[in-house]
């Protein structure tokens, strides 16, 4: 299959992950991925993501198909977790396959600028003790601009 889109609530494992896509897609000259964690600074205790179940998925699978549409991929990976997570553990993972390197990175790139700012998820930190919400930053949208 060339895509593998997943909404996980339990903890990705990235390296096993990352192999057994590597493994799928032996032809693949090249494959670019992306890994974000829940960051170990600014005093961020844990992290929770929240989704509109019957948006999140649907969502995800249609910008993967944009990405493959849009690029020549051997496969695309991507992994979103949701719930809450803790400093260190992995949020999201997207790996994109490609007989050229640069079909790969643009499309692990593409993926990644439009889960960041147009993604379904509501998003809030816990740091000193309270939770505050966040939002996309100006830079998540310059990003997505440059894809039109």
């Amino acid at each position: 299959m060339p895509r593998d889109v997943r909404l996980l609530t339990e903890p990705i494992e990235p390296a096993a992950e990352q192999f057994a896509f590597a493994m799928a897609h032996p032809a693949a000259g090249g494959i670019a991925s992306f890994l974000g964690q829940v960051r170990c600074d600014e005093g961020v205790e844990a992290l929770e993501l929240r989704h509109y179940g019957p948006l999140t998925l649907p969502g995800m699978e249609a910008l993967a198909d944009q990405a493959l549409e849009r690029w020549d991929l051997d496969g695309l990976l991507v992994i979103h977790r949701s719930g809450r997570m803790f400093p260190g553990d992995a949020i999201v993972l997207v790996a994109a396959a490609a007989r050229h390197r640069r079909d790969a990175f643009a499309a692990a790139e593409f993926v990644m600028d439009h889960l960041k700012s147009e993604s379904w998820f509501w998003k809030r930190e816990l740091a000193e003790g309270g939770w505050r919400w966040i939002e996309p930053r100006r830079q998540d949208f310059d990003d997505i601009a440059r894809w039109n």
